[in-house]
């Protein structure tokens, strides 16, 4: 069995070399930079661990030796699912690993953005003392919560921000609006949400229903008071229709762990706004989730090369096929 990482900006990779050891694995760092080096790096690979890369239905005809993908995290839009699922290949990610470490880095954006705390951190460092910077504030207790996206995340996020003291209310597409509670916080529209809501909270995965799902249309039904958190997807939110809400002040501010380009690109503009709070897509990392991602993609894989069903997989209809090229024909007709 040879599993091979694509690229990964990790600092270590004990937890996956221990894995693959104990199933007398072959286990390869690779570091690519674009299909190409891809290719070539994982030309035997039966399994590949991926991070950012985009593996097209290009790259796995490339390899044919492939027969599982495991991704570092919970969003696969980096990879053509259906077109793993065409040729045999199993899909795996890690759905539920950081989901207290996301929900705390969203209920912290929140606060930071709500309390004015940059601002009043970087007023303190120029000798300022001033409070009229961060006017008006408001305790928790008389604020709505709004969570776009009521899975795992997003309820743990509900909890945390009820404790608080908030008023939370839910949006999920598989909810009827009125008719469902997700444990017990109340499921709204969209708009209802967007409407009532001073934070709103984004924890949706990247589809096509949900791409751009928050633009300008949306952010206009916004109260003026509201701050927007995203700590999903960037391609959630329209950038260029979030920097023009706050440069009119359509809303009061920010709070951003995910873009749609990243790494984020210097000088951009969001960079310009103290009412925006902005982080480098870490909202997954904690000590403890650190370590049960690596350990829990590697193993996923592992398991299916061995043929047996991983805890986690999106497209289970591939195991037990014929074999990858017999079934990419049953499926293909060709």
């Amino acid at each position: 069995m040879r599993i091979t990482i694509t690229e990964c900006d990790h600092d270590s990779f004990a937890p996956e070399m221990a894995v693959a050891r104990g199933a007398g694995a072959d286990f390869v760092v690779a570091q690519s930079t674009d299909a190409a080096t891809l290719v070539a790096a994982c030309a035997d690979a039966e399994a590949i661990l991926v991070q950012y890369a985009s593996i097209t239905a290009e790259v796995m005809d490339a390899l044919p030796a492939l027969k599982v993908i495991g991704r570092y995290g919970v969003g696969v839009d980096s990879v053509d699912v259906p077109a793993a699922t065409a040729r045999g290949i199993a899909v795996c990610n890690v759905p539920d690993y950081g989901t207290e470490a996301v929900s705390d880095h969203a209920i912290a954006l929140a606060l930071s953005v709500a309390r004015g705390i940059p601002r009043l951190d970087r007023g303190m460092r120029a000798g300022s003392f001033d409070l009229a910077v961060v006017r008006p504030l408001y305790q928790t207790t008389s604020r709505v919560f709004g969570i776009i996206g009521m899975g795992l995340i997003g309820s743990a996020t509900a909890r945390k921000a009820a404790g608080l003291g908030y008023e939370v209310i839910g949006y999920d597409v598989r909810a009827e609006p009125g008719a469902a509670t997700f444990r017990g916080f109340p499921a709204v529209t969209l708009d209802e949400l967007l409407e009532r809501s001073q934070v709103v909270s984004m924890h949706t995965p990247l589809t096509e229903e949900t791409r751009n799902l928050i633009g300008a249309p949306e952010l206009a039904r916004m109260r003026t008071d509201a701050i927007i958190v995203n700590t999903s997807r960037g391609g959630v939110i329209r950038t260029d229709a979030l920097v023009d809400a706050l440069r009119s002040g359509a809303i009061a501010g920010a709070g951003i762990d995910v873009h749609e380009t990243e790494p984020l690109p210097a000088g951009h503009a969001l960079m310009d706004f103290d009412n925006v709070v902005l982080t480098p897509h870490l909202a997954w990392y904690s000590e403890e989730s650190y370590v049960e991602l690596k350990r829990r993609t590697i193993e996923n894989v592992v398991e299916v090369c061995a043929g047996r069903p991983p805890r986690n997989i999106l497209n289970p209809e591939v195991l037990g096929t014929p074999g990858r090229n017999a079934q990419f024909a049953l499926t293909t007709g060709a």
